[in-house]
C-alpha cells in the first residue's frame, strides 16, 4: 500500500471508532442517572472514611456554574461511549496492524480483541476499587471540608477509569511490537531497570491524581504485564527455532 491509501486505511478505522462510540455514548444518555449514581459511589465511600459523610448530606456535589451540569453530562456520555465502543476499537485497531504480521499471526484476531478487552474492564474495575482510597488521601491530607464540585469530580473519575484500562493495554502493546519486529525479547530483558522507571512516570502522566495509592495501583500490574511480555516473546522465539529447525517434508 502506498501512503495514500494508508492514510485512507486509517481515516478509515478512525471513522468506525468514532461510530461505534457515538453508539456507546447513546446507551450511556439513556441510562446516564444511573450511572450518575454509580460513579458517585467512590465519593461517597471516601466522605465515610474520613468522618465527613455528617457534613455534606447525601454526598452531594455542588454545582457553581450554570453550565456545569450540561457539560457533565457530555463528558459521561463521551468517556462511557469510549469503554463501550472498546470492542469496536481494539477490532479497528488489529485490522489496522494486521497488514504488517505473518500469515499465522493474522490468525489472533478474536484472541487480541477478547484479550483487550477484558483487561480493559479489569483495569477501570481495579480503578473503581482504588477511587475511594485515593480520594481519602487527597481529601483528608488537608483540614478542609471537602465539597467537591461535579465536573472536577466526574473528570477525575472518567479519566482514572480510562487511564486504568488503557494501562492495561500494555501487555498486547508489548506483544504487537514483538510481533511486528519493533523490539525483541533481549531488548526488553536489557531495558527492565528503565522499563521500571518509564512506567512509574507513564502512571503519573495517564493518572490525574498521582498519589501514591494510585501510582503502586497500577505500577505493579504493569510491570507484571512486562514480564508476561518477556516470557511470551521467549516462548514465540523459542517456538519459531523449532519450527525452522524441523526437517521439510518431500
Amino acid at each position: 500500500m502506498t501512503l495514500i491509501e494508508h492514510l485512507t486505511e486509517l481515516r478509515s478505522r478512525i471513522i468506525k471508532c468514532v461510530l461505534a462510540i457515538a453508539v456507546g455514548g447513546g446507551v450511556v444518555l439513556i441510562f446516564y442517572r444511573r450511572i450518575f449514581n454509580i460513579i458517585k459511589e467512590p465519593y461517597c465511600k471516601a466522605l465515610d472514611e474520613i468522618d465527613q459523610e455528617s457534613f455534606i448530606e447525601n454526598c452531594a456535589l455542588v454545582q457553581t456554574q450554570p453550565l456545569e451540569g450540561f457539560s457533565l453530562v457530555f463528558t459521561v456520555v463521551g468517556y462511557g461511549g469510549f469503554m463501550l465502543a472498546m470492542p469496536v476499537v481494539l477490532w479497528q485497531v488489529w485490522q489496522f496492524v494486521v497488514p504488517g504480521l505473518y500469515p499465522h499471526e493474522k490468525k489472533h484476531a478474536l484472541q487480541f480483541v477478547f484479550f483487550g478487552v477484558i483487561l480493559f474492564f479489569f483495569g477501570s474495575g481495579l480503578a473503581f476499587w482504588s477511587i475511594p482510597r485515593a480520594l481519602e488521601f487527597l481529601l483528608d491530607i488537608g483540614d478542609f471540608v471537602p465539597l467537591l464540585s461535579p465536573a472536577p469530580y466526574i473528570s477525575f473519575l472518567v479519566k482514572m477509569l480510562v487511564a486504568f484500562g488503557l494501562g492495561f493495554q500494555f501487555p498486547l502493546i508489548l506483544i504487537i511490537a514483538q510481533m511486528l519486529g519493533l523490539v525483541n525479547v533481549q531488548q526488553l530483558r536489557s531495558g527492565r531497570r528503565y522499563a521500571i522507571v518509564g512506567i512509574v512516570v507513564l502512571v503519573a502522566v495517564l493518572t490525574p491524581s498521582g498519589d501514591p495509592i494510585t501510582l503502586g495501583v497500577l505500577s505493579v500490574p504493569m510491570y507484571v504485564f512486562f514480564e508476561v511480555a518477556i516470557i511470551w516473546g521467549w516462548l514465540r522465539q523459542r517456538r519459531m527455532k523449532k519450527a525452522s529447525q524441523a526437517p521439510v517434508s518431500t
